[in-house]
């Protein structure tokens, strides 16, 4: 006979054997013994459905541990094996074109591996904060309260010793912070409500080539507009956009007006573009950038004249998740920009390779490097022939003046952005309008058709009309005859 473990049993099973037992001692036993027994079981029987219920959710609970870091472990194994073919597929001798889609689908596969992994790290670490705050409940019904001293009602008048005034210096606040505090908070609801309502405005800063300042692209910058005067700058604006969360929401709108843009130029001669930033949470998320992928995909046809400027922090440190996505945008055919570049050292086989086609640097960095910084490890007039092997335009933004003009040219880089040749101006409104589509002219009313011309045969000798007959005198016809 099987032996019966005691942990496969149902947690109902132990309280409906003390119940039993509680009910068969009630109905043999006499007195109150009965009684007595009976509840006693009843009792045992519910602590050890109890007991039995947590034991049970304990075992499910490791199972649903160890089957996550089971599925855990074959994501890994599975990002390994991505990750070898797409480096046999590097190697194979296959043309850009035609391995163009399989490195499409091995970034995509990478990322959903990577949002996999995070989706699986989020679960796991719910359920230990879950287990932390029931074993903190439990402690604290476990732990009874300190118990309070008894109060002794006191039987005489009571008198109490005068102490020192408090500083009301220390509790009482500032009035003027408490202002600042108001109005910093009322402009954050403001904020929240333009960005809710869509109130984000891009404005266009050209980046040219030098030294015949040709317009080749253009960077949007964005703007919250609050109302009809009052007219946000990023640095006035990204701080409480970031903190209440609504960075990938204005990215999305940031993304759909540069994708308008984009549709536009793509109209015009000259191959130009149009760039736009992310905010920080964006980046971060992998989720987030997912969903402006998708964005992308629905505008596939204008994604050669859209340029994604990414920060040199945080493009170091992307996690795989998030290079996979990357590497899935720049296989459709999306070109990123390393901004904000603050240290001069680049791989540009590297970067080329992660589909970064521009390196914006600031003008005052490039001087600094020239004059003696340690920022490279080459010379800062060789930077953009270094970057130029690997296909990569160096581009100096910030440029101020014509001084600071000659000072690029000398360094040899072909491209620049600044006030010096444009400030940022707003878009037209037709820009953002959707395309009319092309309609057929309509067909000009037929004219009136002219009854047709009977047939008709001309000299036929059985349809010609019969000669006509002239009368000559018979004196005339006599005297020719007779001369």
């Amino acid at each position: 006979m099987a032996r019966i473990r005691l942990s496969a049993l149902s947690p109902a099973a132990s309280g409906v054997a003390g119940f039993s037992l509680g009910a068969v001692a009630i109905l043999l036993l006499p007195g109150s013994l009965a009684n007595a027994l009976g509840l006693l079981s009843a009792g045992l029987g519910l602590a050890g459905a109890a007991a039995l219920a947590r034991r049970s959710q304990a075992r499910e609970r490791e199972q649903l541990l160890a089957a996550i870091g089971e599925v855990k472990v074959r994501l890994a194994t599975n990002a390994i094996r991505v990750d070898s073919m797409a480096k046999r597929l590097d190697q194979s001798p296959m043309g850009e074109a035609d391995a163009a889609p399989a490195k499409a689908m091995l970034h995509e596969l990478t990322a959903e591996v990577g949002l996999l992994g995070d989706l699986l790290q989020q679960v796991a670490t719910t359920l230990g904060e879950h287990d932390d705050q029931l074993s903190r409940i439990e402690g604290r019904l476990a732990t009874p309260p300190p118990p309070q001293p008894a109060r002794i009602a006191a039987l005489l008048p009571e008198r109490t010793e005068p102490r020192a005034p408090e500083p009301l210096i220390a509790t009482r606040h500032d009035p003027a912070e408490a202002a600042q505090r108001r109005a910093a908070e009322e402009r954050a609801v403001l904020i929240s409500e333009a960005l809710a309502k869509g109130q984000v405005e891009v404005h266009l800063q050209p980046i040219v080539s030098l030294p015949q300042r040709r317009t080749r692209g253009y960077e949007a910058l964005v703007r919250l507009r609050l109302d009809e005067t009052t007219l946000l700058l990023p640095s006035e604006f990204l701080t409480t956009v970031e903190e209440r969360g609504f960075g990938p929401t204005l990215d999305a709108l940031v993304l759909t007006r540069a994708l308008a843009i984009a549709r536009h130029l793509g109209s015009k001669p000259g191959e130009l573009f149009v760039s736009c930033n992310f905010s920080a949470a964006t980046w971060g998320s992998s989720r987030a950038l997912a969903a402006l992928s998708r964005i992308l995909e629905k505008y596939h046809e204008h994604i050669g004249n859209l340029v994604i400027e990414v920060p040199q922090r945080v493009f170091r440190a992307l996690e795989p998740a998030s290079l996979g996505l990357l590497g899935a945008m720049s296989a459709n055919g999306v070109r990123f920009a390393l901004d904000h570049v603050s240290d001069l050292r680049f791989d540009p086989i590297s970067l080329h390779d992660r589909g970064v086609r521009f390196v914006k640097v600031s003008a005052a960095l490039l001087l600094a490097e020239a004059r003696g910084s340690t920022l490279a490890d080459i010379a800062a007039g060789d930077i953009a022939v270094q970057l130029a092997r690997g296909s990569i335009q160096l581009v100096a933004e910030e440029v101020e003046d014509d001084p600071m003009v000659a000072d690029m040219l000398d360094l040899g880089i072909a491209f620049g952005q600044g006030i010096i040749f444009s400030p940022p101006r707003p878009v037209r409104p037709e820009v953002f309008a959707e395309p009319q589509p092309e309609t057929a002219p309509a067909p000009a009313p037929a004219a009136i058709a002219a009854p047709p011309a009977l047939a008709e045969v001309v000299d036929h000798p059985a349809m010609a009309p019969p000669p006509a007959v002239k009368r000559v005198p018979f004196r005339d016809i006599l005297r020719r005859a007779t001369a």
